[in-house]
């Protein structure tokens, strides 16, 4: 089951220099709220699949479950619940507010995964 993947894990560093570049440098209204949190999805599913052998279907419904899991402890305040809104690392990598269109782009995300994925796996 443990088995690393070298382009899985080189796809999740690209993803993650992208998701800190957009965090540093982008403060707009769109990229960085939506397409951050699609991406992020992305960049964990490849995380996922750096290190694991599983299949497309139980890594995608991990890291959805895992992403809304998320979300809803923003909901909660769980950085402040757990001592950390001073901590600007904990509030851009746990979160620091609940939206519901949030999880429309995690879902957007997994989507584009699986439908990437089946492609490929097609042409395989």
């Amino acid at each position: 089951m443990i088995h690393f993947n070298r382009k899985y894990f080189g796809l999740a560093v690209l993803l993650f220099i992208i998701e800190v570049l957009i965090a540093l440098f982008l403060h707009d209204r769109i990229i960085r709220p939506y397409f951050g949190d699609l991406l992020v999805v992305i960049l964990i599913y490849s995380a996922v699949k750096s290190f694991l052998n599983i299949s497309i279907w139980k890594a995608s419904i991990f890291v959805l479950l895992f992403s809304f899991l998320i979300e809803t402890l923003q909901y909660f305040h769980i950085v402040k619940v757990l001592g950390l809104q001073h901590s600007k690392i904990a509030n851009i990598v746990i979160g620091s507010s609940f939206h519901w269109i949030d999880l429309v782009a995690y879902v957007v995300g997994i989507a584009l995964v699986l439908l990437i994925e089946m492609k490929i796996a097609k042409v395989d």
